[in-house]
């Protein structure tokens, strides 16, 4: 690696962007962990006066929900990768029946970006022979290192960052008093989401005060009808 492309790369790690497929999947699996396990907890809480069945739908809400979650991302990564991989077939193709076509459409997006015509018909010629398919892929397509899907990645990030999230309610179900305990669910939930949100918020760059807000706002009204669909059907187990 030159200075000049060391030099590129330490400049664009100062940016938020490269985070954003690991940290959407982590923020997503560990809020989902918190908010879907919590929730059950409190339902469960609001309907029964023993430990024992509180714990043990918050554990098997744990084990299910991040074995789902790690399916489910990869299941929906792989799909975005497979139409990835199906349009770079098709433009690979394209650039092999119907170059001055392409290398003509390639020019015209450049265009569109605000070059003048000549000099966005000499980029395009630059670019196609430097690496044609990766220019079209890049400009044509959308498609670059940042959004890529990376379906073990997502789906890893999700699954782990589920459990870690998991596992603090059903700390709270574990060692706290079983008298009130949806009351104790919630305060702790709340408190979990709202430095998951800050972190987040932070990691990637953003405010930390909407992120804040916006996660206590709907992880209360999500614990909120889970506890009232508890005390609906109030059967003491």
């Amino acid at each position: 690696m030159t200075e000049k492309t060391k030099g590129l790369d330490d400049y664009l790690d100062i940016h938020f962007i490269h985070k954003s497929n690991w940290l959407r999947a982590a923020v997503l699996g560990a809020n989902d962990g918190i908010l879907s396990t919590s929730s059950l907890a409190i339902g469960i809480a609001a309907a029964s006066e023993l430990r024992d069945p509180i714990v043990l739908a918050t554990l098997a809400g744990l084990v299910a929900g991040a074995l789902s979650m790690a399916a489910g991302e990869y299941v929906s990564v792989s799909s975005q990768t497979d139409v990835e991989k199906a349009d770079i077939e098709r433009e690979r193709q394209e650039l092999i029946e119907m170059p001055e076509i392409e290398l003509g459409l390639l020019a015209e997006i450049y265009e569109r970006r605000g070059l003048k015509k000549e000099t966005a018909l000499l980029v395009a010629q630059e670019l196609s022979e430097h690496d044609a398919l990766g220019a079209h892929i890049r400009d044509e397509l959308g498609i670059n290192e940042i959004s890529q899907a990376k379906p073990i990645q997502a789906a890893f990030a999700s699954g782990l960052s589920f459990t870690v999230g998991g596992i603090l309610p059903l700390i709270v179900t574990l060692f706290l008093p079983v008298k009130s305990l949806e009351y104790y669910l919630y305060g702790f939930a709340i408190f979990f989401l709202v430095i998951l949100g800050a972190l987040a918020a932070k990691t990637g760059g953003s405010s930390i005060v909407k992120a804040v807000i916006r996660i206590t706002f709907w992880g209360t009204v999500a614990m909120g009808i889970t506890a009232f669909v508890g005390y609906l059907f109030n059967v003491n187990v």
